[in-house]
């Protein structure tokens, strides 16, 4: 007979001292039992999220190192004063075991309280420390690649436009407002123009439209890739009135950090369930979504609206969820960015349905080159200007220069520059 698990046994002597000292489960101890009572419930929790995840806590610990160090740069190569991240990951980069023990925490009372049992204690709270390392692990090598492209473009000449404060967001949440989504950063690169990148865009906005306007936006929040990008200076994506209602992509990158993600399944009935009214069907970017759909399953569209009513599920594999972004945003690029090697079967795949593949990245910056080129082919140029706050002195100081010259302040700028930086070191 194999032993017990560790969490296992330490609740039995959690079972003993409550049955001792709290028989009516109020847990309201004093002095030296709340020592020993905190001691066991830690024992407790920490025995069980290293029976659930093992060394997979480490291997967040490293990867969170990866982004930090990045992120290090990124403040130096762009001259920002932080990253602002969402509550949940910004709880986990800052103590992942403190995280973990939260999501655990009220599954642990219910057992001490005996409403569970083991059993349906493991199932459940091993499926939330197992679904929120997950998650966590994920945003860590989103950021890490937004991170690491952003230091890239920076080496290409490239400058933080927006955000015009010290932080860059790489989170949406509460980004939204009245029928407007904007960026979470939008950088120009020298000679090459304007990028302007949207983090897991489209979310739930305020509406002041028709309610079938309102239906018709659940098909955008489900289907909603890691990065929208447009070339250009692009604040706002909402196209109110407009068929699709957001402006459509330039480039989309999706990134994959697990290694087997190729083979994973998610079910996608949730917004394509419910029934369409014939003014919704009318819609050119809903009829082009269903189409994209038929066409993943192998039917024409009438079938496919069949098949969802049929089912329960609609269970799709993660290179038919890109092919479906793909096909319903309809980029003039999509890229993959995989942090482990992707079989040569799934890259031929994935290339026949135009999404190219940039994968066994690994934390490695160099090898998201590829991924900053086609960055830079979609970079456009837009018109307007900056202004710039000087004192008035040297204010005057320009104007007398530029009197004396016969020249534009524009045109003074740019030989007063170009003159500084031929004499670089002379200004040292």
């Amino acid at each position: 007979m194999s032993e017990e698990p560790k969490w296992v046994q330490v609740y039995h002597k959690i079972l003993d001292f409550l049955e001792k000292y709290d028989r009516k489960r109020r847990f309201n101890f004093k002095g030296s039992l709340a020592k020993e009572f905190e001691k066991l419930r830690e024992e407790f929790r920490d025995s069980f999220i290293d029976y659930i995840l093992g060394l997979e806590v480490n291997v967040a610990k490293e990867w969170i190192g990866h982004l930090f160090k990045e992120i290090k740069l990124l403040r130096k190569n762009l001259n920002v004063d932080g990253v602002l991240f969402s509550k949940e990951l910004r709880s986990f980069l800052e103590d992942p075991h403190a995280h973990l023990r939260k999501k655990i925490f009220n599954y642990m009372y219910d057992l001490f309280r005996l409403k569970i049992d083991t059993e349906e204690f493991e199932q459940v709270a091993g499926a939330a420390l197992r679904t929120s390392l997950r998650t966590n692990m994920r945003s860590i090598y989103q950021g890490w690649v937004i991170a690491a492209t952003l230091n890239l473009l920076a080496e290409e000449g490239g400058y933080l436009v927006y955000p015009e404060h010290k932080y860059i967001s790489f989170e949406r949440s509460g980004k939204q407002k009245l029928g407007w989504i904007p960026p979470n950063t939008v950088m120009y690169v020298e000679k090459k123009g304007f990028i302007s990148l949207f983090i897991e865009a489209p979310r739930p906005i305020g509406w002041e439209d028709t309610q079938d306007l309102k239906k018709a936006w659940r098909f955008y929040t489900a289907l909603r890739p890691d990065m929208l990008v447009y070339g250009g200076k692009v604040l706002n994506i909402v196209r109110l009135g407009q068929d699709p209602p957001i402006e459509r992509p330039h480039m989309i990158i999706e990134c994959k950090e697990l290694e087997d993600w190729y083979v994973r399944v998610r079910d996608m009935r949730g917004p394509f369930a419910k029934p369409l009214t014939a003014e919704e069907w009318r819609s050119k970017w809903i009829q082009g979504l269903w189409d994209g759909l038929a066409d993943i399953l192998g039917v024409k569209r009438a079938e496919a609206v069949e098949t969802v009513k049929e089912k329960k599920t609609l269970r799709l594999k993660e290179p038919q969820i890109l092919t479906l972004y793909r096909k319903f945003y309809n980029p003039d690029v999509m890229v993959l960015v995989s942090r482990a090697r992707v079989p040569e079967n799934i890259v031929e795949e994935l290339r026949e349905s135009k999404i190219e593949v940039v994968d066994n990245v690994g934390y490695n910056r160099e090898n998201l080159r590829e991924l900053v080129e086609i960055l830079l082919k979609i970079a456009k140029h837009t018109s307007g200007k900056i202004s710039m706050e000087i004192d008035w002195e040297t204010y005057a100081q320009l104007e007398k220069l530029r009197r004396t010259l016969g020249i534009s302040r524009e045109e003074l700028l740019r030989k007063i520059i170009s003159l500084a930086l031929k004499h670089r070191e002379e200004l040292l």
